[in-house]
């Protein structure tokens, strides 16, 4: 698995399909976090940009291959090994992502008092969250489930909005309890919310991996 993981990140970059999410999350990230801004708000915000852009790097990361390619990679490591790793890799350059908002966020916003470690845990695990929940949406709306381009990416878009508003949401419950949290004084840790993506990553992963495997 670790050398089909660094085939997919090396795929990834030399791509370059990668620099407009990226481009597009930093300009999100510029636009809506400002020195002295509640620094809870600014978190959950910055995890918030995560789900799009993950699901963005899932349809990415699952059609960078040749078809060629993808059937010589999945003759030799098994496709649901392969399809795998083009999740894992794109989830984990979503987490490095939401690492580098985070980073941005913590120093520049007001923490009014509230402690530092604390404060850049519930932020972590709020990214971690809404990356996980980006994934799930990806992966459900790229190949092998949708494959024509233009389906998926009106399904991610409209999955990703879902994933942000609707109540059941763990990217929904994680960031709500950051900014309402920013009122209150408290630092909430989103371990509920992140068991939830957790559980809904790995559905949706397995799923796409083995409808892979049986059309490989």
């Amino acid at each position: 698995m670790t050398a089909l993981l660094r085939y997919q990140g090396a795929l990834l970059l030399r791509s370059q399909r990668w620099l407009a999410p990226f481009a597009l999350y930093a300009a999100f990230v510029a636009v809506g976090i400002r020195p002295g801004d509640p620094v809870l708000d600014s978190l959950g915000y910055a995890a918030a940009g995560l789900v799009p852009l993950t699901a963005w790097l899932v349809r990415i990361c699952v059609t960078n291959e040749p078809a060629a390619a993808r059937d010589v990679a999945a003759a030799a490591s098994g496709p649901v090994r392969v399809h795998a790793a083009a999740l894992l890799t794109a989830l984990a350059g979503a987490l490095l992502t939401g690492a580098a908002g985070a980073a941005v966020a913590l120093p520049l916003c007001d923490r009014a008092g509230l402690g530092l470690a604390r404060t850049a845990l519930a932020g972590g695990l709020a990214v971690a969250v809404c990356a996980l929940t980006g994934a799930a949406v990806g992966a459900l709306c790229s190949r092998p489930l949708v494959r024509r381009r233009g389906y998926g990416v009106l399904a991610a878009a409209l999955g990703s909005l879902l994933a942000l508003v609707l109540a059941p949401s763990p990217a929904r419950g994680a960031v709500s309890a950051l900014v309402t949290a920013g009122h209150s004084g408290t630092v909430p840790l989103p371990l509920t919310a992140l068991a939830g993506a957790l559980l809904l990553a790995a559905g949706a992963g397995t799923t796409a991996c083995l409808i892979a495997a049986r059309r490989t």
